[in-house]
């Protein structure tokens, strides 16, 4: 991984590489990020860069024998740290570690739930375990093979148990020589204080509304889909992709048609609009609830006369502006917690067709 395969970011991966150019390395680095944000590509990529036998002013040659093998996943002095769970096929830490070099160049931007879904764990419960803490006392005690440096690059340690942190934590009071730890982590306050405070905090901004819909055009995204895409994820390049997967161009024709069900009281709509709803599939599904949560906060705004904050563009606008007759300080709340709590629902696997039944009289009860 190269910083030029990152998206923007730019001010950060400058400060990144001329800390290494000044000498000004700390051995403890916290990659404070969000959901789908590139923190996990950056820590591999810095790292990369750290060890590059050939460095370039902003960023690793990609070429010389270290660049080579750390694309690979390979190089005797890297070293990963992850959350497991039970998994077919999967029990011993090299058995995880292969899968993972397998996984890891294909996401970019990666989420737990991918990791997840690709181990196949059916479900079950993830975190660092206790043998994770024997690993990495293990590597604190040896030396870097090729006399660079010797990075451990931990991704959400908020999952570690009470032994693998403690076992970091020794390995952060007492660093070896030359020994780097980049953390990656999307929830500072599961983590020790201990841990958090001996590390240099790297904040990873959000990507903006018009560089999502840049990078989904970039990945051949029809220019309209990425348009209504890009206000929905808040700067998430993971959800957007998957979201351009079962986006269409419909939400608004979909969301449209249901809120006027909703607004009738249309019970035997309802049962025929959840057959529909349910051969959206999953990620259809959550696509078209979280386009409820944009239209739901641009009408609101509309209802406060602040245009200059509306996001959407076109014909959305007009149907947000619409849509605003019937939304305001009343019942938006209640609207806002029916549709995040079908949200919760949802990707927790239950029956969809129930979720939006439900849903749909709650807020069918709201509108009037």
């Amino acid at each position: 991984m190269l910083f030029s395969d990152i998206l923007g970011l730019d001010e950060l991966k400058k400060t990144l590489t001329s800390a290494v150019h000044n000498n000004h390395v700390a051995h403890a680095q916290l990659f404070l990020g969000y959901e789908g944000s590139a923190g996990l590509s950056l820590a591999w990529a810095y790292a990369t860069f750290l060890n590059c036998e050939n460095k370039q002013e902003n960023d690793a040659c990609g070429k010389c024998s270290s660049c080579i093998r750390y694309k690979k996943l390979i190089h005797p002095d890297l070293h990963f740290v992850f959350p497991t769970a039970k998994a077919k096929g999967c029990k011993e830490r090299e058995e995880f570690m292969k899968g993972w070099r397998e996984f890891l160049p294909k996401h970019t931007y990666p989420v737990l739930q991918d990791w997840s879904d690709f181990l196949d764990t059916e479900g079950k419960q993830f975190s660092i375990s206790v043998a994770e803490s024997r690993y990495i006392s293990k590597i604190l005690s040896l030396k870097a093979y090729e006399g660079g440096y010797k990075i451990m690059i931990l991704w959400l340690p908020e999952y570690m148990n009470a032994s693998a942190a403690n076992a970091l934590l020794k390995g952060l009071e007492e660093p070896p020589n030359k020994t780097i730890f980049l953390l990656v982590t999307e929830k500072t306050d599961r983590m020790l204080a201990t841990i958090l405070s001996r590390c240099q905090l790297i904040q990873v901004p959000r990507y903006s509304d018009k560089e999502v819909k840049e990078y989904l055009i970039s990945q051949n995204i029809k220019e309209d889909d990425a348009t209504q895409i890009a206000p929905l994820v808040d700067g998430n390049l993971n959800e957007a992709m998957k979201l351009s997967e079962h986006t269409q161009n419909k939400n608004q024709e979909l969301f449209r048609d249901w809120m006027r069900l909703c607004f009738k009281h249309d019970y035997a709509g309802f049962v025929n609009e959840a057959d529909v709803f349910h051969s959206l599939g999953k990620e259809g599904q959550k696509t078209l609830l979280q386009y409820a949560l944009t239209i739901l906060r641009e009408s609101l705004i509309s209802n406060f006369g602040t245009e200059q904050l509306i996001r959407s563009e076109s014909e959305t606008l007009k149907f947000v502006q619409n849509f605003a007759k019937v939304i305001d300080e009343r019942n938006i709340f209640s609207l806002v917690e029916k549709i995040d709590e079908a949200y919760f629902h949802l990707e927790r696997n239950a029956n969809s067709k129930i979720i939006f039944m439900d849903l749909s009289v709650q807020i069918a009860r709201l509108l009037r």
